[in-house]
């Protein structure tokens, strides 16, 4: 079976190298100089960041185990870290948007060599506080460098357009090919110079030390709303009105139930529809992560994980390679193209309820991955390269319909149901079959796909409504006054 994962690792290879080599003067955007260096500087902040995350990603539960912890207590330490992802999350970004986003930038890296440095106590309280640290950083890692990427590329005048090449290469390679080069440097400080299983995170710590400089000494602050006479809560309220419509008393449990009031009666259902979108796909794509292995191996089959993990990768490179090319059309736009991708994503993670009935399951223990694991992994892959074309064109999406004043509050609003769910998923990741978590993910993104469908037609009528709006003024101000 080695030849087999070979086979689908060199077929993937060939087509991003196909795509990534083959791009003609159509399928690039023409640019200035100006927005190439500064594309490039963010590109690179950008991957350093990534590396620092994907170094830790492969030995987290690893070095819990090692730790001596069992899977109930490890459980507990994940759960804590999409917890605290979800409670302080859009506090952070509510102070990103008013006290700069170069600073919450400044902050991720800090939390997060914070969290790093954590790991070498074997103490479980330490452990939990890491684990804190995490969320808090994972929430800035998802917003803040978005939030100043675009407000920096409006601010220098670039063209709107030019936003979804940024996008397409920071996943290509944050996303992508950062994921493989740490997943090889992490194996090469744990397996070949047996440095233990704290070394990727402190390898991690000096990339995001080394990107945090380059930040102080190379980017300029912007701000959502500065305004001295909004506090914070005012700053929060503002980024929920955007979201839904009337303005309720502020508590706490309004942060947690606004969300899922949104769904169903907005004050700019783009916004709404866009945000659920975002969480039903991103909850569907987390829980894979921790289903992917059992999936593959159900009777303790001898799977390369590594091998595979970086399969995934180079799949998801391929599909931002794909999103890159279809970004730099304005037909399809990605309201259309994605309801597609959403649907292809859906199919793929049916796979392992469909072989469950339709191929026979084993009974023998060990040995190399089944024929129904040759599906699936087939499918996984092509889930992956779904994920590669979501991430820019979702962040292409983001930069058209949030509004620029409350970017990272309302970014992390639409965390909190997605760390709910998999905050719920892992809870209850024994209590229920495997096929029936990758059902419910199938059914999560097949109603992506059909909210989709309706920000697309709205989208379409607001466009239309605009244009018609252009030739209205067009015609007043081209009409010549009758003579009396």
């Amino acid at each position: 079976m080695e030849a087999f994962y070979m086979m689908v690792f060199g077929a993937l290879a060939s087509l991003v190298a196909a795509l990534e080599l083959t791009q003609s003067s159509k399928d690039r955007i023409s640019t200035s100089s100006a927005f190439h260096s500064f594309k490039n500087s963010y590109l690179l902040v950008y991957s350093l960041m990534m590396a620092g995350d994907w170094l830790q990603g492969p030995y987290v539960y690893y070095l819990y185990s090692h730790y001596g912890f069992g899977k109930g207590e490890i459980g507990h330490l994940f759960i804590a870290g999409f917890g605290s992802s979800m409670l302080f999350g859009t506090v952070v970004g509510s102070l990103a948007d008013k006290r700069g986003r170069k600073r919450a930038c400044v902050t991720y890296c800090i939390a997060y060599i914070l969290s790093c440095i954590t790991k070498h106590s074997p103490q479980y309280k330490v452990l939990m506080l890491g684990r804190v640290l995490g969320g808090i950083a994972t929430s800035l890692l998802f917003s803040a460098f978005e939030s100043w990427l675009v407000a920096e590329h409006n601010k220098r005048g670039f063209d709107q357009q030019w936003l979804s090449i940024t996008f397409a290469k920071a996943i290509f390679l944050g996303n992508g090919l950062m994921a493989i080069l740490s997943g090889l440097f992490g194996n090469v400080l744990v397996d070949s110079l047996k440095l233990g299983p704290v070394a990727p995170f402190d390898a991690a710590s000096c990339f995001l030390a080394i990107g945090m400089i380059i930040i102080l000494s190379t980017w300029t602050e912007n701000y959502g709303d500065p305004s001295e006479n909004k506090d914070l809560v005012t700053q929060f309220k503002g980024a929920a009105a955007a979201i839904a419509a009337g303005e309720s008393e502020f508590s706490l449990l309004n942060i947690l139930s606004t969300c899922f009031y949104a769904l169903v009666k907005s004050k700019d259902e783009k916004i709404t529809l866009l945000g659920a979108i975002q969480s039903l796909f991103e909850g569907s794509m987390y829980t894979f992560v921790f289903l992917w292995t059992p999936a593959l191996s159900p009777n303790d089959e001898d799977i390369p994980h590594g091998f595979i993990f970086a399969t995934f990768m180079l799949s998801s490179m391929l599909g931002s390679s794909v999103a890159s090319r279809l970004l730099a059309h304005q037909c399809p736009r990605p309201e259309s193209y994605m309801q597609t991708v959403f649907m292809i994503s859906s199919v793929s993670l049916l796979l392992p309820v469909v072989t469950n009935f339709l191929v026979a399951p084993s009974n023998v223990k060990g040995g190399s991955i089944s024929y129904s694991g040759c599906i699936q992994l087939i499918g996984f892959c092509i889930f992956e390269a779904c994920v590669g074309i979501f991430w820019p064109s979702i962040m292409k999406m983001r930069s058209q319909y949030i509004p620029e004043e409350a970017r990272s509050t309302i970014m992390n609003f639409f965390r909190i149901p997605l760390n709910i769910f998999v905050c719920v998923a892992l809870y209850n990741v024994n209590a229920f079959p495997m096929t029936v978590m990758f059902g419910i993910c199938s059914a999560f993104l097949f109603v992506a796909s059909l909210l989709q469908r309706r920000l697309m037609l709205i989208a379409e009528i607001h466009k239309s409504r605009s244009q018609e709006w252009l030739n209205m003024e067009e015609m007043d101000s081209e009409a010549v006054p009758l003579n009396g």
